[in-house]
């Protein structure tokens, strides 16, 4: 998946919740076995981050622009704070548990075999964006742009169609109920 060609500069096994960094301004950078508890204010451009934990970090008007996550622990993390002028992130493997998407323009992003329980995606743009083996069990859809994303091989996401945009959505057969859960009915 790495939309990252070949880092300048590689930093690894850097616990900056303890040793905090004198800069706010990476750019192609690989931030490998590192801890963040707060990046308020950085500018990370075509960066990407392996097994990292971020868990509840604190990202207020931070940029991501060309960043990707891989095997990283991204609970509860609020992307809606992040700067949305060229908010463009990826996902491969991580722990996206109660992150917060709010009315975040991402389209064309991708979440690759991504778990991603409670995540927040009210009023979202993920117009063209993929899933890829994600689960998206209790996941939130509400007033989400959703158009051309392919849930065929996604698990245990509920989307309501009449509060949300899935034209030209993919999904299987079988998972056809899972649009009609507000509905409560049942089907055999």
């Amino acid at each position: 998946m790495s939309k990252l060609l070949k880092p300048l500069e590689t930093i690894s096994n850097i616990n900056f919740s303890i040793q905090k960094s004198e800069r706010e301004d990476y750019e192609k950078c690989e931030f490998v076995n590192c801890t963040f508890t707060d990046i308020s204010n950085f500018n990370f451009i075509n960066c990407s981050f392996k097994n990292c934990n971020l868990s509840n970090c604190k990202i207020n008007n931070a940029k991501l622009q060309g960043v990707e996550f891989v095997d990283c622990k991204l609970l509860g993390l609020n992307f809606f704070q992040a700067k949305d002028f060229a908010f463009e992130v990826y996902f491969e493997k991580c722990l996206l548990d109660y992150a917060s998407f709010d009315s975040k323009k991402m389209n064309k992003s991708e979440f690759k075999s991504c778990k991603m329980h409670e995540v927040n995606f009210t009023n979202a743009d993920l117009s063209k964006s993929t899933f890829t083996d994600c689960d998206l069990y209790e996941a939130v859809f509400a007033k989400t742009n959703l158009s051309g994303i392919d849930f065929t091989s996604s698990s245990n996401f509920a989307i309501d169609p009449e509060i949300n945009n899935i034209r030209k959505a993919k999904f299987l057969s079988q998972d056809l109920f899972r649009l009609l859960t507000r509905h409560d009915i049942i089907i055999e």
